[in-house]
């Protein structure tokens, strides 16, 4: 099982949630909520106002989200859906627990003492350069006061 960090489409009650409890894909366990040790920029961009947490660490906010164990099958799912390595690309990230819920299973070890844990997320190096100019945020919610919603796939 791996360590995911979801701080856009993919968190509970957002537009792409169904794909996380949808076990066809894969197994995600909901372990937590937390957010990034270091600030980086959280941006609505294009022309689908699609969340980018862009790979600018020591710039923006601490970004909010859910932490998730995830299996093999579900981590290919979400490298194929977050368009891996072209659109966003899956690194590892320190992210500081807010809010413990994971049950201490076999094989499943609980945050450090520090309350910090190492997660891959999804985030770019792969975006045009006007998007540093775009508003940071440090939560992500399709129908926020932003007024940007975010357009499903399916009705591109």
């Amino acid at each position: 099982m791996a360590r995911v960090f979801v701080y856009g489409t993919l968190k509970k009650g957002q537009p792409n949630y169904k794909h996380m409890i949808n076990t066809a894909k894969g197994l995600a366990k909901f372990q937590g909520r937390g957010r990034t040790v270091e600030k980086y920029p959280l941006v609505i961009a294009g022309k689908y106002n699609i969340p980018y947490m862009l790979n600018i660490p020591g710039t923006g906010h601490h970004v909010a989200g859910e932490i998730y164990s995830v299996d093999d099958q579900m981590l290919q799912f979400l490298d194929e859906f977050e368009g891996c390595p072209d659109m966003y690309q899956r690194t590892l990230m320190r992210i500081e627990v807010v809010e413990w819920e994971g049950k201490g299973g076999a094989g499943e070890a609980r945050p450090a003492a520090e309350g910090v844990v190492e997660c891959f997320v999804y985030s770019t190096m792969t975006y045009p350069p006007e998007w540093v100019g775009l508003p940071y945020h440090d939560s992500y919610d399709s129908s926020g006061k932003h007024g940007l919603s975010y357009v499903l796939r399916e009705s591109r």
